[in-house]
């Protein structure tokens, strides 16, 4: 097993501390998965791998139905923490991003057992009527997202292309912004609330920040995510919900513990992160 010092820290500091504090927090787990496919990543640390093999996605799935968890969309999530107050269920909120067929054929059939749900975001460049696909993997046709929108599942837009927004054109962000949310509801006929920030999120950038939040908003979105690791809480931007990554290596143990709030930490050393690499591009990027 390879030494991870996020869940050394989670499992043998944060969550004892949490634990006598015994405090409760206003806030909602949103998990974030990708492909399920059993897939040799052995090459990335497990901190950085995206692809959930269908054995640890049932066994992840099994626990959040054992311990009595709940899903919720989106939008039901942040009106539960605009209320402020301690939820009588235990409430998680289930997503998908890249649109990738393997959703359909491993991941709702388990959903659809535990009477769960989740929000797919899609790429719309590489969804089709015919199979297309996205980094190597089939993704889903608009014939099965509309075949799963009737069984619950709900559909958010990851943008066109893919691409790392903050690197576009406020014009070229607007279209990729846009075309997508447009393509989706023409072909499921159902209106798109919600939005998925592909790659990492420049959180740092508070000009950026502000400039994406309006074109959303004029675009008529109510609601997104991003990749900031964390709960959603009281005080998260609802367009920039903090999202906790899950993935093969999630065991049983470290997934409660992403639950309850004790890997939100990991948010703090990513900020710095961010903030340092970005004053390094503001200072190289002058005359």
């Amino acid at each position: 097993m390879e030494l991870r010092l996020d869940r050394l820290a989670t499992l043998y500091l944060v969550s004892p501390l949490m634990r006598l504090a015994s405090r409760q927090r206003a806030s909602i787990p949103i998990l974030m998965y990708h492909g399920i496919v059993d897939e040799d990543d052995s090459g990335k640390h497990p901190y950085y791998r995206t692809t959930t093999s269908p054995s640890s996605f049932t066994a992840q799935m099994e626990h959040l139905h054992r311990s009595g968890y709940k899903t919720s969309s989106l939008t039901d999530g942040i009106a539960l923490l605009k209320a402020k107050g301690a939820s009588s269920t235990k409430d998680v909120i289930i997503t998908f991003d890249d649109g990738y067929r393997n959703f359909y054929q491993k991941a709702f059939p388990l959903l659809e057992r535990f009477d769960f749900t989740a929000t797919v975001f899609l790429p719309t460049a590489y969804i089709g009527e015919s199979r297309l696909q996205f980094k190597g993997q089939d993704c889903l046709t608009w014939s099965e997202i509309r075949e799963l929108q009737k069984c619950g599942v709900l559909f958010g837009s990851h943008t066109v292309t893919h691409p790392q927004l903050s690197g576009l054109s406020k014009d070229a962000i607007e279209k990729e912004v846009v075309d997508s949310k447009i393509a989706i509801e023409d072909k499921t006929g159902r209106q798109v609330d919600s939005f998925a920030y592909p790659y990492a999120f420049p959180q740092a950038d508070f000009e950026f920040r502000k400039m994406l939040r309006d074109t959303l908003v004029s675009a008529g979105y109510r609601n997104g995510v991003c990749t900031i690791v964390g709960s959603a809480a009281y005080g998260s931007d609802p367009f920039f919900m903090e999202r906790l990554p899950a993935n093969s290596h999630d065991d049983e143990e470290l997934l409660q513990a992403k639950l309850a709030g004790a890997y939100d930490w990991i948010s703090v050393p990513q900020s710095i992160l961010k903030a340092t690499k970005t004053c390094a591009k503001r200072i190289c990027g002058r005359p």
